[in-house]
């Protein structure tokens, strides 16, 4: 098994930066998808990724009958049922499905869907990518963080995306826990997007500020007791390493929740806090500070964007 057709939906920050090395590796063999309104637009303009811009294949369902063998989701999670959509006619037999979003919902909602095809597990960490009125700019690709729920001995299809992200310079992860990896990051967002979104602070201002230390310690925590809740693996000490994290982040760089805010443009509240909330309720855990995140959130939503 190898990978020789690679195509991408959500050609935002993070889309871009792995779309452009997936383009520059595969070529023609690299496709974007998009939604039948943006085609014509995206073809004209292309991407542009630090100065220097692109032009991938776009394709709309129904443009043709081919078939990829890795599509990879880097769209919103409201975004997520319209992808899914788009992408329908591509998905071959053998495709391999990987999302990128963040959450602990997205990679259910597309297994889901696509109940015969082989859904990963896929996070980023540490990119840097910024959307700006030029392009996306970044100076740090990070790293992908993929696999199966569980990947002490690696399936066919971990490795051949392995091989691909390897070929295309795409650095990656495996770990043997990806619903522990991919639980880390829910808290951090949960913690550092909203509350950069709500107080409107720079990474160097998150842990550096008292009241936004409380305010992001205190997010954090209310994931760890549903987790410990849900028996999945998250620990006190992972709290205390986002505390420590946040040094290495550039200290006026911003959280991609925090540039919606900034932009007027929807946000992933309903995936973060939302979520948080939901399971809060099932599992009888208290979240007032992410009810209270929550409520902020939709609001400066409604009043200004809406």
């Amino acid at each position: 098994m190898k990978i020789k057709k690679t195509a991408l939906i959500g050609m935002g920050a993070i889309g871009t930066v792995y779309g452009k090395l997936l383009y520059d590796c595969y070529g023609g063999n690299f496709t974007v998808i998009a939604g039948k309104s943006r085609k014509e637009k995206l073809q004209k303009s292309g991407f542009t990724l630090n100065g220097e811009t692109f032009h991938p294949n776009i394709l709309v369902e129904g443009d043709s009958k081919e078939k990829f063998d890795l599509i990879i989701f880097c769209v919103k999670n409201y975004q997520l049922e319209e992808a899914i959509d788009d992408v329908k006619s591509f998905v071959g037999e053998n495709t391999i499905l990987i999302t990128f979003l963040n959450g602990v919902t997205a990679r259910d909602r597309i297994s889901q869907a696509f109940p015969n095809n082989k859904t990963l597990y896929g996070l980023s960490m540490k990119i840097d990518a910024v959307r700006t009125e030029e392009g996306i700019v970044n100076t740090v690709n990070g790293e992908i963080h993929f696999g199966e729920a569980t990947n002490t001995v690696l399936s066919p299809e971990v490795k051949t995306v392995e091989e691909c992200f390897n070929q295309a310079g795409i650095e990656n992860i495996v770990f043997p826990d990806m619903i522990r990896m991919v639980w880390k990051k829910f808290m951090l967002n949960v913690g550092v997007n909203q509350v950069t979104a709500v107080t409107k602070a720079p990474y160097g201002k998150v842990t550096h500020v008292e009241s936004n230390l409380v305010l992001f310690r205190e997010a954090m925590k209310e994931v760890l007791a549903i987790a410990k809740a849900s028996n999945i693996d998250l620990r006190e000490e992972d709290v205390e390493e986002f505390v420590t994290l946040m040094n290495n982040f550039s200290p006026m760089g911003k959280t991609s929740m925090l540039q919606d805010i900034e932009a007027k443009r929807k946000t992933e509240v309903d995936y973060f806090a939302g979520t948080v909330i939901e399971m809060g309720k099932k599992l009888k855990v208290a979240t007032p500070v992410n009810f209270v995140l929550y409520n902020i959130i939709k609001s400066l939503e409604e009043l200004y964007f809406i």
